[in-house]
Parts: structure tokens; C-alpha cells; sequence
């Protein structure tokens, strides 16, 4: 029988793109004839309390002996002595979005831990599924996971409709992901700040309520800059309205500080948009040549310019979303996604 327990931290339906990508491959499994168990240890992760460890640690304990168990990272990564006392009897898969230390915003100190912490973790794996092939070389070089156990399952897409774009007024400015530090849109206002000249109209749709602080200080960054008029803080929205903001978008704009894959990038790109974003993490492997212009993250002067670049030159904002759409066609489906994820719980059951 094709069978594993999925550990999710918390409620799978977070609006996400690591909870999506959970989401989606617990999906095509299914489709695929795995049985799939999961099982929600809690959302305390990755700061638990010692009573959310221990929840954790009942519940993964109940496990029947021989399941593997697939562990999402987030959690994955603050439970070395839960890894080690599982791999004893569990076939042990860790699915790794991006390193818990290379979170933007935590204190060294914490960094320092949840790499010691996620190191010694991940010497109790049998497999690790990671998102990106950056995510694999870090995991290689910063972690001790030998590359033979490491299997790359890249976030899958669907074929897209191309986005129309602009009719008429102001080009349409899109950028996905939850408000949190990572994200950079902090630089992005500051960016935009100094374009009021043209004409441009900003949309950020992504989760409000997973960093108040960050919130607070963006909404504060636009006041003072006098762009409430021209951004839009969205807040997450449903996958109609998502769909709909890609149709309408000119550009696709995001200066990550760091990203373990970027499916908001690849999103984008399946709609044919021209791509902003930086060379930070699995950016660059996501946005293909020629599809996107990346500048080096924190550095709104550079952000600026590729912005000024793209909103003044039809041709040159052409020229990258035929390359969007040339690329969209070779990126992977779900279900290629979900075989590579298949295969490397195969290989440890």
C-alpha cells in the first residue's frame, strides 16, 4: 500500500505558498493512489512552546511503525530530538521550503539556533524534498545532507491565459506574497516613491495577518511617501481574484530578500508577465533569461531603475513577457511535481 503521514504545522488552507504547495501535492498523491494521512501538530511552529512540542511529539509518536512520515520544515526544523527519536522506526522524509535561518528580520542569535537546530535535524532524514535546486546546493554546503538524498520537487503550474494587461489609465503593478519582512516591500515603496512622474498603479495581495509590525510599518512607509492613493494593500485574496489581478497586471514586481523557490515568480511567468525581482535565493533559477530584470535585494536606487525601465518602454516590457510566455511552456505540471515527490518516498519505504 502507498502510504505516508503528512506532519503539517497548523491548518493547511494558510494562504501560503508553502501551505499551497502542501496543499496542491497532497492533491496530485491522491490522484497518484497514495494514501495520505495528515496529520496538523499544531501552529506554534517554528517558535513552539514546550507544550506544542510535546502535542507534536504524541502525536507523531502514534504513528504506526514502519509509515514513513513526511515532516513540512517549518517544523521539521525545531525538532531535532523528535527527528531522532522517529527515525528508528520511521522511514523519515523532510520537505524543506527554505532554511528557518535565512528567515529576514530575526535576530542572529536566533538564526544561529535554528540553524544548529535544523543541521542536526536533518541528520535523521532517509530522504529530504526540497523546492529549488538552490534549496539543495544550501542544504549541501550549510546542513551535512549528502546530494544523493536530496530529491528536487519544483512547485508545479497549469497551463495560463496571457494577461491583457492595460487598456487604458496607469500600468498595473502586481506583487504577491504575505506581508512579512522577507518579502521586501518596504524597498519596493521606497522604489516607488521616487516614480510618482509616471503612471503606475501598485497592487500587493498577500496575507496582512502573519506580521503585524510589518504591516503597521509599510502602511506608515505609505502614508508618509503619500502613495495611499496608488497602493493597494489587498490582503489575501481568493484564487478568482488572484487570477483576475495577474489578467489585469502590466508587471509582476517583488524584491525578495530571499525565497527557497518563489511561486509567485513562476506564477507570473505562467501568465506571461515581465518579471522584477532580485537575486536573492532560488530567484534567479526561477525566472528564466530573459523573462524578468533582477536587481540585488535592499536596494531601491537599482529597483527603482528597472521600474522607470519597464513602466516608460513598451518594447522593452514586451520583449520580456514574450519571453514569460515562451518560458511558462517549460515549466513543470503538478503531476511531474508530484511523481518526483512520489519517488523519493518510494525510495524510503
Amino acid at each position: 500500500m502507498k502510504r505516508f503521514v503528512f506532519a503539517v504545522p497548523g491548518d493547511l488552507a494558510t494562504p501560503t505558498g508553502g501551505y499551497a504547495y502542501d496543499r496542491r501535492m497532497v492533491a496530485e498523491l491522491l490522484a497518484l493512489g497514495w494514501e495520505i494521512e495528515i496529520a496538523n501538530i499544531g501552529n506554534e511552529f517554528p517558535r513552539p512552546s514546550e507544550d506544542a512540542r510535546a502535542a507534536a511529539r504524541a502525536r507523531l509518536a502514534a504513528v504506526p511503525p514502519g509509515t514513513p512520515i513526511v515532516v513540512d520544515g517549518l517544523a521539521f526544523g525545531v525538532l531535532p530530538e523528535l527527528a531522532a527519536e522517529l527515525h528508528h522506526d520511521h522511514p523519515l522524509v523532510a520537505l524543506v521550503h527554505h532554511p528557518l535561518a535565512l528567515e529576514s528580520g530575526i535576530p542572529p542569535a536566533e538564526a544561529e539556533d535554528f540553524h544548529r537546530r535544523e543541521h542536526a535535524a536533518l541528520a535523521h532524514t532517509d530522504r529530504v524534498i526540497v523546492t529549488s535546486p538552490s534549496t539543495a546546493r544550501r542544504l549541501a554546503a550549510d546542513y551535512g545532507v549528502a546530494a544523493a538524498n536530496i530529491t528536487v520537487a519544483l512547485p508545479g503550474n497549469e497551463p495560463r491565459a496571457a494577461a491583457r494587461g492595460r487598456r487604458d489609465g496607469p500600468l498595473a503593478l502586481l506583487a504577491v506574497g504575505a506581508v512579512v519582512r522577507r518579502k521586501g516591500y518596504d524597498v519596493l515603496v521606497d522604489a516607488l516613491a521616487t516614480l510618482r512622474d509616471l503612471p503606475w498603479r501598485m497592487t500587493i495581495a498577500g496575507d496582512r495577518t502573519r506580521s503585524p509590525a510589518t504591516v503597521t510599518a509599510l502602511e506608515d512607509a505609505i502614508r508618509r511617501h503619500d502613495l495611499a492613493g496608488r497602493i493597494e494593500l489587498a490582503g489575501a485574496v481568493d484564487d478568482a481574484r488572484l487570477a483576475a489581478l495577474h489578467a489585469d497586471a502590466d508587471i509582476f514586481v517583488l524584491p525578495s530578500r530571499f525565497e527557497g523557490y518563489g511561486m509567485a515568480f513562476a506564477e507570473a511567468i505562467a501568465h506571461g508577465l515581465p518579471v522584477i525581482g532580485t537575486t536573492a535565493g532560488a530567484i534567479p533559477d526561477t525566472v528564466p533569461d530573459g523573462a524578468g530584470i533582477l536587481v540585488p535585494p535592499d536596494d531601491a536606487a537599482a529597483l527603482a531603475q528597472a521600474l522607470r525601465r519597464l513602466i516608460t518602454d513598451d518594447a522593452a516590457r514586451e520583449k520580456l513577457a514574450a519571453a514569460a510566455r515562451a518560458a511558462a511552456a517549460r515549466l513543470p505540471t503538478w503531476r511531474q511535481s508530484a511523481e518526483a515527490f512520489a519517488r523519493a518516498i518510494e525510495a524510503v519505504r
